[in-house]
């Protein structure tokens, strides 16, 4: 479906919006405004990453914004985010998309007016960053809920399992931030002065930091919790070995005498049996003092 959001009777250009389109509408539209086949081809890849290109005369731009009504289980590109195609020239802008989200239908209402392609143009993707703004937030409550109950040893149901997915998806909004740095780079060099341009930059570093803070929050509370287990792992088998300790001289005395043989000299002593305990309560003693002295209990 288009949409005409300006036309050239208000101002010096237009801005066209496409929604859910098909090819047929897409070459259509291409050939109306010589956009180049394979960069119309590029719009109708769901998958496709963000990147900046000029083709001629028209700056071609895809980036992607943040899906709020994907899955909650969601760890990949296609899966988190949506696609938003933009071509545009000082005579007209064009975007296309599959999905509307908030932030780009308030900002279509309050642009309307404005008389500049270039500043519109910084303006939709500075929307389409801004809907990473609440998951970031998000993730980043996440990993101070999962961080203090690591410390308290609380336990909690999946935990390594919901760490590794708030690892996935940080990394996924990390990667297509990464990769929106060509767009970021690409405009600034069209309009290096740009008040919008500048603001542009400013947002994308501002959560880009942001974004890199909170998938090293995430890396370091994964290594915290491979450490602790590690660490209760080893606590528990020291336990056990310290037990094993006891046990095995007591256990193997135990053996010698449980054996059945007719002819066995210390079983026709009177003291037999209170030495044979005396030595086993004398070992015990033994490898206590030995362990205390090497601080191992």
């Amino acid at each position: 479906m288009q949409k005409i959001i300006k036309s050239k009777n208000d101002s010096m250009f237009e801005w066209i919006d496409v929604s859910n389109p098909t090819m047929e509408e897409l070459e259509e539209l291409g050939a109306k405004y010589k956009l180049h086949p394979s960069a119309v081809q590029d719009c109708m890849q769901p998958e496709h990453l963000p990147k900046y290109e000029l083709i001629d005369d028209v700056h071609f731009i895809i980036c992607r914004y943040y899906d709020a009504d994907c899955a909650k289980n969601s760890d990949s590109i296609p899966e988190l985010s949506r696609k938003i195609a933009i071509f545009f020239t000082k005579n007209f802008v064009i975007t296309i998309h599959r999905k509307d989200f908030d932030q780009y239908e308030e900002l279509k209402q309050k642009l309307s007016s404005n008389k500049n392609a270039f500043d519109i143009v910084c303006k939709v993707v500075k929307s389409a960053f801004a809907t990473y703004e609440e998951p970031v937030m998000k993730v980043d409550k996440e990993i101070d809920f999962y961080e203090s109950r690591i410390f308290l040893k609380k336990r909690i149901p999946d935990l390594l399992k919901n760490l590794y997915l708030i690892k996935r998806k940080s990394y996924v909004i990390r990667k297509l931030f990464n990769l929106s740095k060509e767009i970021i780079d690409n405009l600034g060099v069209i309009h290096k002065n740009n008040p919008m341009q500048q603001d542009l930059e400013d947002y994308y570093v501002k959560y880009d930091t942001q974004i890199e803070e909170v998938y090293d929050s995430i890396n370091s509370l994964l290594n915290i919790y491979i450490s602790l287990s590690s660490q209760r792992t080893n606590e528990v088998m020291r336990t056990l070995t310290v037990f094993t300790a006891f046990f095995l001289p007591l256990t193997f005395i135990v053996g010698v005498y449980g054996m059945n043989f007719k002819f066995m000299p210390e079983l026709d002593k009177p003291l037999g049996y209170p030495a044979v305990l005396f030595l086993m309560f004398a070992i015990t003693v033994f490898i206590w003092v030995w362990f205390k002295r090497k601080g191992w209990i």
